[in-house]
């Protein structure tokens, strides 16, 4: 069964009898003492239902959006800012590598990840304490196993943007506890690996019930995930981690690619036999829920009523026509089309109008002015409603099975390696790829990572990992960008001012 994260309200109903009222009046677990808080199954998972909140910042309308893909998508070379985005500086500085450790988004993100991991620092000391009557030990265990998959999780967003963090293990009571120092790379991933590995021990499905909460299948992919980036900064240790990474990787499944790409993006095929771990939003405003966004019109462009803050770039549109028009269709990789509208005779077909029951032509008058289709509503009705609430997909099949096939190749299993690749190009009905060697199959991976990702912000950590960043960026003239500065943002100047412990 594939997951969802069902933030803040959908958690508490999660195998709880728990209205959706009782849950928006409840008040934070840390306002709340051990003594009057702690008590059975029921208080724990409403601690739960606050460490999962934090899962990518915030979910207002566009602050969601706002956060998330300036911080991670900005300095892709696969994007372009839009013409709005030009009038925020603190969004342009993140694109343009001028930032400084003031900047208002990667603060954030920052400080929203450890409001999460300080929720799950709290349940994880707490949860011994709810006696015997209350919980099951089973149902302690399974809690228990969450919080150490999100404090894993918030802790490796972190990682993967700053070059240090703090490791956070305890809950933060009082201001006393908030200077400790950074923690090198290498304490910080054993951190990480330790709690997912801990994570491994949940569920491998879930019932109707406590569907959204984290299983088997997710932990073994961010474990993989975390040894095949380890791999490349640990050149002594990388064999060692690559095989960690495969054995992890060989352990997510149960899942599937799903044929019809777009449809986990538009919000018509939530929770699919692809998605791993995946932030739900919803419409429901129930007693007065708010987990929807404008997601619709930040990525859009004006021309589809959105607010023209982010665009494919041209290296991007490149790759994906790269091969030419060799799918089985006739036409280019099946994934350009679903991920973007562009000029191209299948959006200005008038007989099959594909583009919100019209042309290309007729939206972009004319123009050629590529623009992101992913997370766009399915159809017109969607296009123009105000908000919109599609589901986040934030590790898919598709990426266990090319991290998996990275690490084969670099293990020297290049046959293997790319089985696994032509089993993510048949979905976009693309012919299995050409060439045989370690080589040919690292481009290739690289190729298929540029064109299956764009705006779920991989690019960045691929280039880094590969040791890229800098030939890729100043390719296509963003100069600015220096790896020795830019590969890791600076830890924010919130973060100085309060923790003495970091200088």
């Amino acid at each position: 069964m594939k997951q969802l994260i069902y933030i803040a309200v959908a958690l508490l109903l999660m195998g709880t009898t728990t209205s959706c009222e009782d849950f928006l009046t409840v008040t934070s677990p840390d306002k709340l003492s051990s003594e009057n808080f702690w008590k059975s199954k029921k208080y724990a998972e409403s601690a739960l239902a606050f460490a999962y909140s934090k899962l990518e910042a915030s979910t207002d309308t566009w602050g969601f959006a706002e956060v998330k893909w300036p911080v991670e998508a900005y300095r892709e070379d696969i994007v372009d800012l839009g013409s709005d985005a030009l009038a925020y500086p603190n969004w342009v500085e993140l694109a343009n590598f001028t930032y400084t450790n003031g900047n208002s988004q990667f603060t954030t993100y920052w400080r929203d990840s450890y409001y999460g991991i300080n929720y799950c620092n709290q349940i994880i000391e707490n949860m011994p304490t709810i006696p015997a009557e209350g919980i099951t030990e089973d149902d302690r265990e399974m809690i228990l196993n969450e919080a150490y998959f999100l404090r894993a999780y918030y802790h490796m967003k972190l990682l993967l943007n700053w070059e240090q963090i703090v490791v956070r293990d305890q809950y933060i009571q009082s201001t006393d506890q908030l200077d400790k120092a950074l923690s090198t790379r290498e304490e910080t991933w054993d951190f990480i690996i330790a709690d997912l590995t801990k994570a491994t021990a949940l569920p491998t499905t879930r019932s109707s019930e406590t569907l959204g909460r984290v299983t088997r299948g997710a932990a073994y992919a961010y474990l993989g995930w975390a040894h095949l980036t380890r791999a490349y900064e640990e050149p002594a240790n990388k064999e060692m981690h690559l095989t960690a990474a495969v054995n992890a990787l060989n352990n997510v499944t149960g899942y599937s690619l799903v044929k019809d790409l777009k449809s986990m993006f538009d919000g018509t095929n939530k929770n699919s036999e692809e998605s791993i771990f995946e932030l739900q939003l919803t419409l429901n405003t129930a007693s007065g829920a708010s987990y929807y966004t404008q997601l619709h019109r930040w990525i859009g462009v004006s021309e589809l009523w959105g607010w023209d803050e982010i665009l494919p770039s041209k290296m991007l549109m490149e790759e994906f026509k790269k091969e030419g028009r060799v799918a089985t269709t006739g036409r280019y990789d099946s994934r350009l089309y679903e991920t973007i509208f562009f000029k191209d005779e299948y959006f200005n077909d008038t007989e099959t109008p594909r583009v919100y029951g019209y042309i290309y032509d007729d939206w972009f008058d004319g123009a050629d002015k590529p623009a992101f289709r992913k997370y766009l509503p399915a159809d017109m009705e969607g296009l123009e409603m105000n908000y919109f609430a599609p589901n986040i997909p934030l590790m898919r099949y598709a990426n266990v099975l090319l991290m998996k096939a990275e690490a084969l190749n670099e293990l020297g299993n290049t046959t293997e390696a790319i089985s696994l690749i032509n089993e993510v190009r048949s979905r976009a009905d693309m012919p299995g790829m050409e060439g045989t060697t370690q080589q040919q199959v690292r481009e290739q991976i690289e190729h298929e990572r540029i064109i299956e990702f764009p705006l779920e912000n991989f690019r960045f950590y691929d280039l880094r990992r590969w040791g890229k960043t800098k030939e890729a960026l100043h390719a296509i003239n963003r100069t600015g960008f220096d790896p020795a500065k830019h590969n890791f943002y600076p830890i924010p100047i919130q973060e100085l001012n309060t923790n003495n412990a970091v200088n």
